[in-house]
């Protein structure tokens, strides 16, 4: 919980009446390895943020091939979150890479939060700005690279998910197929 509340704090002041209101609205949940957070077709229905474990979040594309798009790991949020603001379906899916524990709230309870804490908009829009912010730092280098270049890139920003995601989960982030990452990875070692 503490590292929820030092997380928020890094967006904006909170009394500690408001702090004990954000821990009175969330629920801690656990999810095993595979499980979804939030799956396509379905409304979203948390946001949460990771305290133990790694997500990726990934969709089909038209070939029916499934792509990682980034991995979320502990002390950040994880969710859909225009579809769960919007209560819209989702088109993508978040799935537990990792067992994982984390910090949840429902659309009520953060609906509750933003009607009881005055300046809880404009931390939620903080925190996603940098969500948003730091899915396309880890995403955008990889359009112009090649493929040992994008998995050095990978080692760098992701240096504690190696050893815990699926190679076929991390080749399919690189955009290459497993063969060609096992090649890489032999070359450089």
């Amino acid at each position: 919980m503490e590292k929820l509340i030092e997380y928020i704090l890094q967006f904006g002041n909170l009394n500690p009446q408001q702090i004990n209101f954000i821990k009175s609205k969330t629920t801690e949940v656990d999810l095993k390895k595979d499980d979804y957070f939030s799956e396509a077709g379905k409304v979203p229905k948390y946001i949460g943020f990771v305290l133990e474990g790694v997500f990726r979040c990934c969709y089909y594309n038209n070939k029916g091939e499934e792509i990682t798009h980034y991995f979320i790991d502990e002390y950040s949020f994880v969710s859909d979150q225009q579809k769960f603001e919007a209560q819209a379906l989702s088109s993508e899916y978040i799935q537990a890479v990792t067992d994982c524990k984390l910090l949840a709230f429902t659309k009520k309870d953060w609906d509750a939060l933003s009607n009881t804490i005055v300046d809880w908009d404009r931390i939620a829009a903080k925190i996603t700005q940098k969500c948003l912010s730091d899915a396309m730092d880890r995403r955008s280098p990889l359009v112009s690279e090649d493929a040992t270049t994008r998995y050095l890139s990978f080692l760098q920003k992701y240096p504690m998910l190696i050893n815990r995601v699926p190679l076929s989960y991390i080749a399919s982030y690189l955009g290459i197929t497993q063969q060609s990452l096992s090649r890489i990875r032999k070359n450089i070692r």
